[in-house]
């Protein structure tokens, strides 16, 4: 097998219009490295012309190769595919809007040959509007706290990862997000650097509100996969404890309240809120939770695209 130090991982969602520019950025910062690369694009069901601008790339410049999905499948999905070609013993993810300046690219081979294992890129100085700062700030801090991984930035997509990294993550739905929680979950080491970030040029972005709410929701999901998957019950006994206390709490305090009183408690709402505390402590929770083991273990292993056509690969 042909050797070959770095991997560059662009997923690519209509960008038409930056793509010969990052190509030539990208060469022009990694040839003077003197090292071996190659660039997988992945056409995430584009449909303006950014999959014949990657064909005529590949056919200029052979290090440059392609996955094409049949339609959209999410960022996930395309990191994914592109983790499973790439060759290269550092593998490098970038977007594709030109937002993640390839000038960095020497910086985070530095920082990976320092020994770090995963080098997460931190937008410090971000070139976006109010209405994705502010939600992206709250969010990273949540994430942060939660999590217990010390960067600024989840959202990034600017990193570079050795090889025994990806080979060691499964990621699926938007779990790409939290990829430095699931890395430092199993022992590697995380560092952040502050990259530069341009404001977009061309296209618009492709994520509104709604990415928002599927990182909260991802970040209960990393919680508990990266603290509790292997001792679930460490978690479902803690839960079903408090709510089932809670509900029998209520009902020993109606039980006394009606042997004192003699007072008809059948019908009082809460009653019915008590016993409801005690079911959903015993049921509701274990059964959502172990719906999420399960979806981790079917997911994670499942590949949920479909890829029309592979160019430049052996």
């Amino acid at each position: 097998m042909e050797k070959i130090d770095i991997s560059f991982v662009i997923p690519v969602k209509d960008e038409e219009g930056t793509l010969r520019e990052l190509y030539k950025g990208i060469v022009e910062n990694t040839s003077p490295l003197n090292l071996s690369f190659e660039i997988i694009f992945i056409d995430d069901g584009s449909s303006d012309n950014s999959y014949k601008i990657l064909k005529e790339l590949h056919e200029e410049d052979k290090r440059v190769k392609l996955i094409r999905f049949r339609r959209n499948f999410g960022k996930a999905s395309a990191l994914s595919s592109g983790f499973q070609k790439a060759k290269g013993e550092i593998i490098i993810t970038m977007d594709a809007d030109l937002q993640d300046d390839p000038r960095e690219i020497p910086r985070f081979i530095e920082k990976i040959r320092e020994g770090y294992d995963l080098v997460s890129g931190w937008k410090k100085e971000r070139k976006d509007p109010i209405t994705k700062t502010l939600p992206s700030k709250i969010f990273n801090k949540l994430a942060s706290l939660f999590t217990g991984v010390n960067i600024h930035d989840f959202n990034c997509g600017y990193k570079a990862y050795k090889r025994e990294v990806i080979e060691n993550l499964e990621i699926y739905g938007e779990l790409y997000r939290y990829i430095p929680a699931l890395a430092h979950s199993k022992g590697f080491r995380i560092t952040e650097i502050p990259v530069i970030h341009h404001e977009r040029r061309y296209g618009k972005s492709k994520y509104g509100w709604e990415r928002i709410i599927k990182g909260f929701l991802d970040l209960i999901t990393v919680i508990f996969l990266t603290r509790f998957s292997k001792r679930p019950m460490h978690f479902f006994g803690g839960t079903r404890i408090l709510f089932f206390s809670l509900g029998v709490i209520i009902n020993l305090y109606l039980v006394t309240y009606k042997f004192l009183t003699g007072a008809l408690i059948g019908t009082r709402p809460l009653l019915t809120l008590g016993v409801l505390l005690m079911i959903v402590g015993v049921q509701f929770l274990s059964i959502g939770l172990i719906g999420e083991m399960l979806s981790h273990l079917i997911h994670g292993r499942k590949r949920e695209y479909l890829i029309l056509e592979e160019v430049g690969f052996e």
